[in-house]
């Protein structure tokens, strides 16, 4: 998720007042373009760093769900959350369906999270019951435990 696209410029290079329609339209009309613009950019940025904290959260249930065995997926609380996204779009004058659309595609990445998660977890276990397996048999034929003991 933090990987940079390389087809997209750097935000060092990011020049809010680029545009095609420069040159084209009246000053006036184009400032005005370029401020509404400016307040997209901020909300831009402000929505990259909210879906960052999300993330941050969501990681932190995909452990504990790692750690218990549980689903990576919860079907109830996903039905649960898109109606209530859906009912906020609703009173926020935001279209439903685009909201559900947005929530499905960060609850399919929120899974996909965390079966990674599970699966990093499952072979760390894996390999950590090895290593205590190995060290009980090398134990066993240490010659320094006699079978006396």
């Amino acid at each position: 998720m933090t990987e940079q696209n390389q087809t997209h410029p750097d935000a060092d290079s990011y020049d809010p007042g680029a545009s095609s329609l420069a040159g084209q339209v009246d000053p006036a009309v184009m400032a005005e373009l370029l401020s509404i613009r400016s307040s997209i950019d901020n909300i831009d940025a402000t929505l990259v760093y909210l879906l960052a904290e999300r993330f941050k959260a969501t990681q932190k249930v995909g452990f504990l769900k790692a750690t218990h065995k549980l689903p990576a997926g919860d079907p109830g609380r996903e039905t649960a959350q898109i109606a209530r996204l859906r009912r906020l779009a609703a009173e926020a004058h935001l279209d439903p369906a685009f909201a559900e659309k947005f929530l499905n595609f960060i609850i399919g990445e929120v899974i996909r999270h965390h079966e990674a998660i599970a699966e990093d977890h499952e072979a760390a276990t894996q390999a950590a019951n090895a290593d205590a397996a190995a060290s009980r048999v090398r134990g066993s034929a240490d010659p320094a435990v006699s079978a006396d003991a």
